[in-house]
């Protein structure tokens, strides 16, 4: 099987999963026209509400895509796919790399409809604050491409959805995603800790027409760099079961 031949096969499988649609698009969608509808000329810490939610929507609708699509490999091992891939000329890194593909395949998708949904409630974004706006949220969700993969290999089918479920609500919820937590002590601290952060706050940097601050590319670059090695870590023992 080919490299491509494969990508193909994962996008066409992802975007024909119903629980894609559901938890990656229709409810932060739903979710932000209840949350905005009803106040879309007010404020929140200092960004105007459709811009914030829209940001927080679209990093927690996207979260779930990019971690849903490496979690998928939970079902495989499941049925003996990834051992059957094993034994075809599909080399190891391709594998992944569908993964990731289709995983932002399904975020940007669920991206644009945000920002869709965000213009039509009075977002109005110059294009250079739309690209370093998006720019910063693919940036962003790196760790959690890499914790999908993660997640996939060392849950089973049974455990991973109320995993999955309660994984993303946490980071949604500390990140901001769907208000903040705190202004100021312990529990900022701990919230600009998480990846999450940074991916809501990439619409107050696209309004101050700067990106992260170092604090940013650093939380973002340690996630990423501690969860790598774990990922691998797992997928080659459970390589070495199988």
């Amino acid at each position: 099987m080919s490299s491509l031949l494969y990508t193909r096969y994962e996008l066409l499988r992802a975007f024909r999963s119903t629980r894609f649609f559901f938890f990656s698009l229709g409810f932060p969608l739903v979710m932000y026209f209840l949350l905005v509808g009803p106040n879309k000329d007010a404020e929140l810490a200092g960004i105007p509400l459709p811009l914030y939610f829209m940001t927080g929507m679209a990093a927690w609708g996207s979260m779930i895509a990019v971690m849903s699509s490496g979690a998928r490999i939970a079902g495989e091992r499941a049925i003996g796919w990834n051992r059957q891939l094993r034994i075809t000329p599909l080399p190891v890194p391709s594998y992944f790399r569908a993964k990731i593909i289709t995983g932002y395949a399904m975020a940007g998708l669920t991206i644009v409809l945000l920002y869709v949904a965000g213009t039509s409630l009075g977002v109005r974004l110059t294009a250079g604050q739309w690209v370093r706006m998006t720019g910063l949220i693919l940036i962003g969700l790196i760790p959690f491409a890499v914790l999908g993969i993660l997640l996939g290999h060392l849950l089973s089918v049974d455990s991973l959805g109320p995993a999955m479920g309660g994984i993303s609500a946490v980071f949604a919820l500390f990140g901001g995603a769907w208000g903040p937590i705190a202004s100021e002590g312990v529990m900022l601290t701990f919230a600009q800790a998480l990846p999450s952060y940074w991916l809501v706050q990439a619409g107050k940097t696209a309004l101050g027409g700067t990106g992260w601050p170092p604090e940013g590319w650093i939380v973002v670059a340690v996630w990423t760099a501690v969860l790598v090695p774990l990922a691998a870590t797992v997928y080659r023992r459970d390589t070495a079961r199988s």
